[in-house]
């Protein structure tokens, strides 16, 4: 497997990010902290000190304390006066409501960006990152960390066009959504999910999943919808296509 160069990942990574309304350090922890949570690495209840997590990722406490506001303020930990900020416990439910919300908003942004025009080089940027998934999806190998390398093209898929709808609004709202991991499967990666999934849905086959294989057909397809500039078939095209993760993760919970 090769691994795109540094320096281009590195231009990716800045041109699909949020907009840093806080300083770089702060951004960093915060999307630090965020992945360690929605994987359950930090496991729900567990109470934040920011003097213990500023050592545990070698920063100070200002940004430490600055990223757990706006944890706070996305939902993803608890804050009281007398506990302070705690993790909050996401439930398998939470995470279905979350990909419900999630899907209206990113077919509102595939609509919007088709309306309000796509930049050249944007739409051949995000044409390069179909492909690029496609390449790695028809080397008909999986594992971890390949399963890793998709999904890092498949965020990077869907933050280009929240990006596009130029709407700052829909990209706020949409950070409230990100209570599971977004760079793995969360049937496997998101404990409230996996609790109540059979240990043979976790497993990492040997080959691309069908699920996989669907979604990198969906998003061949919403890239021709928007190639097309038929703003409709975008968003319904998208709106479908997030929603086909809660179908199958209903699919394949164990009803208790």
């Amino acid at each position: 497997m090769t691994n795109m160069p540094a320096k281009e990942e590195a231009a990716r990574e800045e041109a699909t990010a949020d907009p840093q309304h806080t300083e770089p350090a702060t951004h960093s922890v915060l999307m630090r902290l965020r992945e360690m949570i929605v994987t359950g690495r930090i496991p729900p209840e567990t109470k934040l000190r920011a003097e213990a997590l500023a050592a545990q990722l070698n920063v100070s406490r200002t940004p430490i304390r600055s990223a757990l506001a706006v944890l706070s303020a996305e939902g993803l930990v608890n804050y009281s006066v007398n506990r302070g900020y705690t993790v909050r416990a996401v439930t398998i439910g939470d995470v279905l409501d979350s990909i419900e919300v999630r899907a209206s908003l990113e077919g509102m942004a595939a609509r919007t960006a088709v309306d309000r025009g796509w930049e050249p080089g944007a739409l051949e940027q995000l044409a390069g990152l179909v492909a690029q998934s496609r390449a790695i999806v028809d080397r008909g190998k999986w594992s971890e960390e390949i399963e890793r390398e998709w999904y890092q093209l498949n965020w990077h898929f869907h933050r280009s066009i929240m990006i596009a709808s130029r709407n700052d609004v829909l990209r706020n709202s949409m950070r409230m959504t990100v209570i599971y991991p977004v760079l793995g499967d969360a049937a496997r990666l998101c404990p409230s999910v996996a609790a109540c999934v059979a240990p043979r849905h976790r497993q990492v086959p040997a080959t691309p999943p069908a699920h996989i294989v669907d979604s990198q057909k969906e998003h061949e397809n919403l890239l021709a919808a928007i190639r097309r500039e038929d703003s409709a078939e975008a968003q319904r095209l998208m709106s479908d296509h997030v929603l086909a993760t809660k179908k199958r993760l209903l699919a394949i919970a164990i009803h208790r």
